[in-house]
């Protein structure tokens, strides 16, 4: 263990188990450089625990937005399908909102900006199990 400072070990990453909500898309920046939009579901399970009076809340699914612009990533995650159960790791930025923006939108709040980093298919969708078999 080390308490000096290490510029070169700074890391904010968040590592997901889910799955694809819908297919991978790609789409193209102000300045025509392509990249692939894709999102992740993840569900907290077991529920929480029950209430005092012995109600239980339901799970909650959390949808994480991630963003690759690694071509070589890219061509691979165009070839991935909606329900396909992923292990992602992804750098993790905070972004403040813009002060001059509608606070109402996307820009006026607070956004975490996910930028992939690593996929792993874990398991495949339903409907392609069934046809392999």
């Amino acid at each position: 263990f080390t308490t000096s400072a290490s510029r070169s070990s700074d890391l904010s990453k968040l590592v997901l188990i889910g799955r694809l909500g819908k297919d991978p898309e790609v789409r193209t920046t102000k300045t025509d450089k392509e990249y692939v939009s894709y999102t992740v579901a993840t569900t907290n399970y077991p529920p929480p625990p029950p209430n005092p009076d012995g109600t239980r809340e339901e799970s909650k699914t959390t949808w994480h937005h991630i963003l690759s612009f690694n071509p070589g990533a890219n061509a691979y995650l165009r070839h991935l399908a909606k329900g396909s159960q992923v292990y992602v790791e992804a750098n993790f930025e905070l972004r403040e909102p813009d002060s001059s923006a509608d606070p109402s939108s996307p820009q006026g709040q607070r956004q975490i900006f996910l930028r992939h980093e690593m996929i792993r298919v874990l398991k495949a969708p339903s409907s392609q199990n069934e046809e392999s078999s």
